[in-house]
């Protein structure tokens, strides 16, 4: 369908697989896209800014990548701690499948590729990881947002790169205004994007 989204749960393209070369936590790396998922010809320009401005991750716990196409979020913190259990959730089918491969090719076993509901109930996480789906829209990104950051443990944070021009400010704003346990900062610019940090109040 031409209609197709990164976005649309089961594209109705036909698969055409592609692959990618791509630095990856320092290494590089053949990895394999498709079309009908978000950008499948190299790591997009707020994803790489993203990765440029974050600390280490925890060395373990769970984290998520929240939005996680063919998985340069999830594929890097994977690599970076290999004790962590990295849960990597899409609504689009194609690029879960896509991660797992490349999951699989890279040797990682600490990846879990799902779709939303996929996440069982009771898993907390240590960090969360994302450039958000800001074209569904204002409604759908804050139902989003609403329904993971609260799974945060005390003490722990999320990352968020928008880029600038696409509503960044005025995401600051309502993450301030809607979450009382959470310190929002801004913490780059770069690109035309900023990185955004939301961290959980306690210990």
């Amino acid at each position: 369908m031409a209609s197709d989204h990164y976005f649309t749960g089961v594209p109705g393209t036909e698969l055409k697989l592609r692959t990618v070369s791509v630095r990856l936590s320092g290494q590089d790396y053949e990895l394999t896209t498709a079309n009908g998922i978000f950008s499948p010809d190299r790591i997009d320009p707020g994803t790489a800014v993203l990765l440029a401005n974050t600390p280490e991750p925890p060395a373990e716990g769970n984290f998520l990548d929240l939005g996680c196409g063919w998985g340069p979020i999830s594929l890097t913190l994977a690599l970076e701690a290999p004790n962590a259990h990295i849960w990597a959730v899409d609504v689009n089918q194609r690029a879960l499948d896509l991660l797992k491969g490349n999951a699989e090719k890279l040797g990682l076993t600490n990846i879990t590729a799902v779709l939303p509901d996929g996440v069982p109930d009771d898993i907390r996480f240590r960090t969360i990881w994302s450039n958000p789906p800001i074209r569904v829209g204002k409604a759908e990104l804050h139902a989003m947002l609403e329904r993971w950051l609260p799974r945060l443990e005390p003490g722990s944070d999320a990352w968020l790169v928008v880029q600038r021009n696409l509503g960044s400010d005025s995401l600051h704003r309502w993450l301030q205004e809607t979450f009382d346990d959470f310190d929002v900062t801004k913490e780059t610019i770069s690109k035309g994007y900023r990185v955004m940090r939301a961290l959980r109040a306690g210990n």
